[in-house]
């Protein structure tokens, strides 16, 4: 029997599972704009997506980002063997606000979107010297 793995790799999981949704809506949002062919196709020019694939789309690629930064983070308190409380509710709040930043940005919440995006990265950041100091 294996152990359950900690709450900090429980999150980088289920952002990987968030990552793979938000890619699907954000084709599926292509397709709706009737850009199926050109989505399954070599893509050698870009058409003019609607406003809210063009979201979608951005939000693939800002998470893309995040969760560079989210993986380091959970990387460096798995290895230091830092997990905490702390540690876990800042990965729980990551998931969290990214999770709320996929219908804020397709649906253009400002300021709401920045705003969610900045406490997501700052549990990120709060993770880093929760593991090495």
């Amino acid at each position: 029997m294996s152990t359950p793995p900690s709450t900090e790799l429980l999150a980088l999981a289920l952002a990987a599972f968030l990552q793979a949704v938000q890619i699907a809506l954000a084709g599926w949002s292509m397709n709706r704009d009737g850009l199926a062919k050109w989505n399954a196709g070599p893509r050698d020019f870009e058409p003019q997506f609607s406003p809210r694939t063009s979201r979608l789309r951005r939000a693939v690629n800002n998470h893309f980002e995040a969760l560079a930064f989210f993986t380091i983070a959970v990387v460096l308190v798995e290895f230091t063997q830092s997990n905490g409380a702390f540690t876990a509710a800042c990965a729980w709040i990551y998931l969290a606000a990214r999770t709320l930043y996929v219908p804020a940005y397709a649906l253009g919440w400002s300021p709401w979107r920045s705003l969610i995006f900045a406490v997501g990265f700052a549990a990120t950041m709060a993770m880093i010297p929760a593991a090495i100091l």
